[in-house]
């Protein structure tokens, strides 16, 4: 492991702007961004993935292999990837640090405390919390409506016991009521975090936070309550974007982590504009498929940052693609070029998806020791049959140098096509018609139906003033449908959507659709236990 310092002088960072955490990692001063305006901004790569299974897919492990490929060849490039969160390290995923020989480092201090980004929100939103409730108790001159508190406590960790709770209880001047806690990467603070251009567009936001409603319906902020300047002290140090390296001494910034299933699962725009002033080629990733964070990514993070992507990598993996083909996950060893071609429905639908957007898009197959040369074979006529290109990679096992086709593939894309990216839809259209669209054009869904409750409060945010603002759809990760039991690629199927929540200061719309969970629950062997074997 190189030190820090010698890290960020490779990125393009003078010592000045270096605030190390040890020898191994470091935030960058934000005041670097005067000195690096006149810059040319780099070009910009999204790495997204079919639809995830069991079989896994290595998004993160082929944006880590993709940008060490691409110094490989000579390239000098940047990587931005989202901060772990503490739920899945210790719940379903484990770590999320890449794998095998394509992994950014220090992983184990990445995955749990970093530099204490997700400590610093966690407490700044339950500080938010708190307030609400104390000027509730001392008065409430703000005559804030218990009923209608609209801001919910956080937690860094899967607890589904933390769903549904009462309190102020035993509380004398109190009055019980039902309260429920989400993951803080899902919290609208965490949205803020990523979404905010600088430090002042921080705070206008973390201000315009709607708390509660008053006992008239009329809206509260954040501003009501005085403690921006609180916030912000416990937040300084956490908008700087963290510098780590690749296992093969490469920079990495790493900043940010909304999930994509429940928020818009990118990370920080802070990063990504600084990283895209320091390099030709800025290599980043959206969370889960392609219909979740691919989609956030365009319609959301590339529409409030005024980005421009170039060009998007899809990653499958031929394990995973027998698994949407109907293959049972006990019998993924054995070939199956029928499941195996069965099952590229859904590297197909998300293939179309991305054209919609018009960025040029390009297929990496992550090969795994199980894949037979026949599976191979089939895959890349396949391939070769759609008119997509492909490059097939083993970073996992090689490290850059089993990138290399891939980073090849990308230079060449982006020396080749010219990215034509716009948003998949209008942000004036009414809140019913996005979601509608995002359904129809991303998912495949026939029917939309929307529960009355979230009708009422589409009506409700639409006249408040929230008409022409993004969506951000909650929905399953595990298929394109609303149903994580459903995979490949059906179509015409219905989607219901059960809530919508308003997300005044990142300035998006939620709506939760199926029985998404903005607090996830721990599987029934948690990673935490595994770890007792290590």
């Amino acid at each position: 492991m190189k030190n820090i310092y010698e890290i960020a002088k490779k990125a393009g960072i003078k010592e000045e702007y270096v605030i190390p955490y040890g020898k191994d990692k470091a935030k960058i001063d934000l005041s670097i961004r005067d000195e690096l305006k006149n810059n040319p901004d780099g070009k910009l790569v999204l790495v997204t993935a079919i639809t995830p299974t069991k079989a896994g897919e290595g998004k993160t492990t082929t944006s880590i292999a993709l940008h060490d490929g691409l110094n490989y060849i000579g390239i000098n490039s940047m990587l931005c990837l989202r901060e772990p969160s503490l739920g899945p390290v210790f719940g379903l995923k484990g770590g999320a640090t890449g794998g095998g020989k394509v992994s950014v480092i220090p992983s184990e201090d990445i995955n749990l405390h970093f530099t204490g980004d997700l400590h610093a929100l966690t407490s700044s939103i339950n500080l938010i919390a708190a307030v609400i409730d104390n000027h509730i108790f001392q008065g409430n001159e703000l005559r804030i409506d218990p009923e209608h508190i609209l801001w919910k406590r956080a937690l860094d960790m899967n607890d589904r016991a933390l769903r549904s709770v009462t309190v102020m209880q035993d509380e004398k001047k109190g009055t019980p009521r039902h309260e429920e806690f989400v993951i803080t990467v899902a919290s609208e603070l965490m949205a803020i975090f990523c979404l905010a251009k600088d430090e002042e567009d921080f705070r206008n936001r973390v201000n315009n936070i709607i708390v509660a409603l008053n006992y008239d319906g009329e809206p509260v902020r954040l501003k009501d309550l005085k403690i921006s300047n609180a916030i912000m002290k416990l937040m300084r140090q956490a908008l700087n974007p963290n510098l780590v390296q690749t296992m093969e001494g490469n920079p990495a910034f790493i900043h940010g982590g909304p999930f994509a299933n429940i928020a818009h699962g990118c990370n920080s725009l802070i990063a990504t504009k600084l990283a895209l002033k320091l390099a030709p080629i800025v290599v980043t990733e959206a969370g889960f498929g392609a219909d979740l964070g691919a989609e956030k990514f365009l319609d959301i993070k590339c529409r409030v940052g005024d980005l421009h992507p170039d060009a998007v990598v899809m990653v499958a993996t031929i394990r995973a693609l027998k698994l949407h083909g109907g293959q049972a996950y006990e019998d993924l060893d054995n070939e199956n070029i029928e499941a195996l071609l069965k099952g590229t429905c859904n590297l197909k639908h998300h293939m179309e998806t991305i054209a919609k957007y018009h960025v040029p898009c390009v297929i990496c197959i992550n090969h795994f020791a199980s894949d037979t040369e026949k599976e191979t074979e089939a895959l890349k006529k396949w391939c070769s049959d759609n008119g997509y290109e492909y490059a097939f990679c083993s970073g996992f096992a090689d490290g850059a140098k089993g990138c290399v086709d891939l980073a090849k593939l990308v230079k060449k894309t982006l020396d080749t096509k010219p990215s034509n990216y716009a948003p998949l839809y209008d942000v004036n259209l009414p809140i019913k018609e996005k979601i509608e669209i995002i359904c129809r054009e991303v998912y495949g869904a026939g029917e939309v139906v929307f529960q009355p409750e979230a009708l009422e409060q589409i009506a409700k945010y639409e006249e408040m003033g929230f008409a022409k603002t993004p969506v951000c759809i909650a929905k399953t990760p595990l298929s394109i449908t609303d149903n994580p039991k459903i995979q490949g690629a059906p179509q015409g199927f219905t989607i219901t959507v059960k809530e919508i929540r308003l997300s005044a200061g990142a300035n998006f719309i939620v709506a939760l659709t199926g029985s998404i969970m903005t607090m996830p629950g721990l599987p029934k062997v948690p990673a935490a236990v595994k770890m007792e074997d290590e």
